[in-house]
């Protein structure tokens, strides 16, 4: 279905400019580092190894639209099951909850009308429609933690995310820069990144290891994106 595979672009827009790596020592202010004595690379897929293993976590992100900003939160539970809003100037307001093998989007008028036309945002006004995952998620957002992208980063003045120190990692490509904030105090997770280049993003992360609870939508709210083929 043509509209699913759009949400999933907007959705990529919002997690994968600033997770996906395009390419991608400090001032610790007298108290002991936790890092000394590491690379910046190590530290990051030090970060790595822990952010994933809490297996649960939420994001939110805020990407540079040519209308303005696109925002989304992302919340994973620990088994892969997701729940996300995402909000565009572009394509309107949408939902998606991924349970099992299968995924629910529901979004206001103006994205169905933008991404499927209006004969297909009348039907579906106000309900979820489902289809398989098949693993392309836009809550798959695992890999942004795969070690093997952080390598050549060089640590920088540390800084506070949301009043937690942390160490800052970056990586320069061209026009593009991508830097990593990691927890200094507890477990060495990625709390923030930042991408700066042709694409703009940030993301924040929180909730680590918390539990995440996702159910389906009930049957009389779903609309099988099967019944929609042809419209």
């Amino acid at each position: 279905m043509a509209a699913n595979r759009k949400l999933l672009a907007v959705a990529a827009a919002c997690a994968a400019v600033v997770i996906g790596v395009t390419g991608c020592g400090g001032d610790n202010g007298g108290d002991k580092d936790p890092f000394e004595g590491m690379s910046a690379d190590k530290i990051a897929k030090k970060a790595s190894k822990t952010s994933k293993n809490a297996g649960s976590f939420t994001m939110k992100s805020q990407v540079k639209e040519s209308t303005g900003q696109a925002t989304g939160e992302f919340t994973v539970a620990k088994g892969g099951d997701c729940k996300a809003t995402i909000d565009s100037g572009k394509q309107g307001h949408s939902e998606i909850l991924t349970v099992g093998d299968a995924s629910y989007m529901k979004a206001d008028e103006k994205y169905w009308k933008t991404t499927a036309g209006a004969t297909i945002a009348g039907r579906v006004k106000g309900r979820w429609v489902k289809a398989p995952s098949k693993g392309d998620s836009a809550c798959a957002l695992g890999d942004m933690f795969e070690s093997k992208k952080f390598k050549n980063l060089k640590r920088e003045k540390d800084a506070e995310v949301d009043g937690k120190k942390a160490a800052v990692l970056v990586k320069k490509k061209g026009d593009e820069t991508t830097t990593f904030y990691v927890a200094m105090e507890g477990k060495p997770y990625f709390l923030k990144v930042t991408n700066d280049g042709d694409e703009k993003g940030t993301a924040t992360f929180s909730g680590y290891g918390e539990p995440v609870d996702v159910k389906a939508p009930a049957p009389g709210e779903v609309v099988d994106q099967k019944q929609l083929a042809g419209l």
